[in-house]
């Protein structure tokens, strides 16, 4: 007897997100946004959309959620972490980035608050508000040190520019 076929929907996923940890001096560009009914603090990080690399994602996101146009210098790491929002696998890709500019008049997604600069202390400080442990765990790598070339993170899709 063989197995049922599986559809491609019966496939498991998890959800692609991308992060920025944008540093400038001793602090670090974070949102506080609206979770539920509850305010969370997170870096500028979303989902991989559709026909974009993980670079472009990651510069969007940035731009949508704080106004802050930047410039990816580093990968710190890939990071995988079961939600408590949702019960999903998260996969998550924290990038380094420099801030180029701003633009207040920028509108921000729709459940944002408003874009602040924090310091290590005042983040870890956060604690349970912080809308993962991979927030913390990607400013501490990036002061570690741990910063891997943009050239590691590739695409093959078709239009793409890695």
């Amino acid at each position: 007897m063989t197995a049922p076929e599986s559809s491609i929907s019966d496939i498991w996923r998890p959800h692609v997100t991308v992060a920025c940890v944008v540093a400038d001096r001793d602090r670090f560009l974070m949102v506080e946004e609206e979770v539920n009914g509850c305010v969370a603090y997170n870096q500028p990080a979303g989902h991989l959309d559709d026909k974009e690399t993980l670079q472009q994602a990651a510069v969007r996101e940035t731009r949508e959620e704080t106004g802050w146009a930047v410039e990816l210098t580093h990968l710190i790491g890939v990071h995988q972490w079961r939600s408590k929002e949702h019960g999903d696998v998260i996969v998550r890709f924290s990038f380094a980035a420099k801030p180029l500019s701003h633009d207040p008049q920028q509108p921000l997604d729709v459940g944002i608050r408003k874009a602040l600069w924090l310091t290590r202390r005042e983040i870890a400080d956060l604690g349970e508000r912080l809308r993962s442990p991979m927030v913390l765990m990607s400013i501490d790598d990036w002061l570690a040190g741990q910063r891997l070339p943009l050239s590691i993170v590739s695409s093959l899709m078709p239009g793409s520019v890695s």
